[in-house]
Formats: structure tokens, C-alpha cells, sequence
């Protein structure tokens, strides 16, 4: 029987954030993983696997499942993955390791703060586009949005799988919309969507509010996004904003804030984004 942690990643304050469930891989089929979101309450489960050393520091790969597929990648499930390592290891210091997922191998690393921990990692390269009309069109009319409710450029993002970012006027019309979540399941399908990332313009200070719509993998709405915060991260370093402090779940009741800082280096921009998270409870599937 498996242990498994149940962490709330990307809180605010200490409070919120995405429940996801965190274990030890072990030889079982992907149907079984998919059935452990469900069983838990969770939206996804993450699957760690101990790989060695590697750059001189833990390695592991993790697989990420919905109740209906699996994942390429996941960022708040990379976070709360992360704080279970960093609580396993239990030490005083800082958690620094490597991660590997289908793709690509990355650092992370995790802080205690208070009771939880603040962890964060690189989410790779970003490559941005601007979005077509029939695919704006498609995605912005099943959330229920008009014209001139659009605030902005809206583009296609990918770290791994594209996703439409799209900003609107306000925080208030970002909170009023209703989608249809059969049209925009049919829209993003058609068009090679995960989702939909509909924010609000980031103030001065770098603070913004979004909302993950991806029911084609079967999260009709996410509680957090971090992989979607670092593509928006990409897409407006170009306008000379390099923090982002993102809020998303208050609409489900549970608020939960990414972070996201973008550095230039000599490849280009280099993004962190991640966020608190604590475990919440230990169950024995």
C-alpha cells in the first residue's frame, strides 16, 4: 500500500493552493494512476522515481496523471512534488536537486518558510506566436467574452504544449466569465490547444490574476497554473516586466498565487516560477 501526500501547492499566505498527490512510482498501470486524482480529491497525482546523482545532486523523474491521461509536464505538480522531497530529505538547508520529466531535465530547489516551504524551478524555453483569428474567435466565444472585453495581444504559448494566453480588461471581467466548457473543449481540440489562460494586465508591481481553462485534459478549471505563469513570464519580459505574482482559485475557493521572475543571460531570458506549499495530510492508498 503506497503512501501518499496530499500537498497544497502555490498557496497564498499560507493558505489554499492546489490539492495534488504526491507518491512513489511503482509498477502500476496508467488506468490505476489515473484513478488516484479522483480517489484523493485531487486534480492531479505525481509519481516520483529516485534516478541517482545527478550534477551532484538527488535526481528523479516524475510523471504527471489527471483523472483522464497523463501529462508532459506539470508545474504546481512539480511544487508539490518538491516539498516532499524537501521535507523527506529534513534538514535545515536549503532542497536542491534535479528533475527529470518526458522531455527535458531541469534544477529546482525548496526553502522552509514558517510551516511550509517555497519552492521553485526552471520551466525551460518558451516559444510564443501571436494567435490566430479563427482560434481567438473559437476560444474567446466559448468563454463568453466580447470584443472589446480582450485587453491586449493575445498569443499562443508553449513550454511543452501550446496554450492560448489571453488578457482581459479587469480582474472583475476576469471573474465573470461563464465558459461553455463543451465549446471551448471542441475549440482547443480543433486548434491543438491544452487550454485557455485567460489573466488580467499585471499592475506595477507585477501583480495579475488568470484563470486556467484546459477541460481537454480533463481540468475543466485549474486552481493554479505555473506552467501557463512562466509562459505569460516569456511573453511579457518583452515589455520590461520581470516579476510576476500571479492569483488564480478564487473563483473555486481556494486562492493561490505563482510566482515568476524572468533573467537575461547571454541564451536569452531564463525563467523561475514557483510558489509556497505544505502537506497537508498522509494517506495510505
Amino acid at each position: 500500500m503506497p503512501e501518499v501526500a496530499v500537498v497544497d501547492a502555490c498557496q497564498r499566505d499560507g493558505a489554499g493552493g492546489s490539492p495534488t498527490a504526491v507518491l512513489d512510482d511503482a509498477p502500476f498501470t496508467d488506468e490505476e494512476r489515473c484513478r488516484i486524482p479522483g480517489e484523493l480529491g485531487t486534480s492531479h497525482a505525481v509519481f516520483l522515481r529516485a534516478t541517482g546523482i545527478e550534477r551532484r545532486r538527488p535526481a528523479y523523474t516524475l510523471r504527471f496523471f489527471t483523472a483522464q491521461d497523463e501529462l508532459p509536464a506539470c508545474g504546481h505538480g512539480t511544487v508539490a512534488a518538491l516539498a516532499v522531497l524537501a521535507e523527506r530529505e529534513g534538514s535545515d538547508h536549503d532542497y536542491r536537486g534535479v528533475l527529470r520529466t518526458a522531455h527535458r531535465s531541469f534544477d529546482c530547489r525548496a526553502s522552509r518558510s514558517g510551516d511550509g516551504l517555497t519552492a521553485s524551478f526552471d520551466p525551460g524555453p518558451v516559444s510564443l506566436r501571436s494567435a490566430g483569428g479563427p482560434e481567438l474567435r473559437a476560444v474567446a466565444g466559448s468563454l463568453g467574452l466580447t470584443r472589446d472585453a480582450v485587453a491586449g495581444e493575445a498569443c499562443v504559448a508553449s513550454n511543452g504544449r501550446p496554450r492560448l494566453l489571453l488578457p482581459v480588461r479587469s480582474r472583475a471581467a476576469l471573474a465573470e466569465l461563464t465558459p461553455d466548457f463543451t465549446l471551448l473543449r471542441a475549440a482547443c481540440d480543433r486548434h491543438g490547444l491544452l487550454g485557455c489562460y485567460a489573466y488580467s494586465p499585471p499592475d506595477r508591481h507585477g501583480r495579475a490574476a488568470a484563470r486556467m481553462f484546459s477541460p481537454s485534459i480533463g481540468v475543466p478549471e485549474d486552481i493554479a497554473n505555473a506552467n501557463s505563469t512562466a509562459c505569460l513570464a516569456a511573453h511579457l519580459a518583452g515589455s520590461g516586466t520581470r516579476r510576476l505574482a500571479v492569483d488564480m482559485g478564487d473563483h473555486l475557493g481556494n486562492p493561490s498565487t505563482i510566482t515568476a521572475t524572468v533573467h537575461r543571460g547571454r541564451a536569452g531570458h531564463r525563467i523561475r516560477v514557483g510558489g509556497q506549499a505544505a502537506i497537508v495530510r498522509t494517506v495510505m492508498r
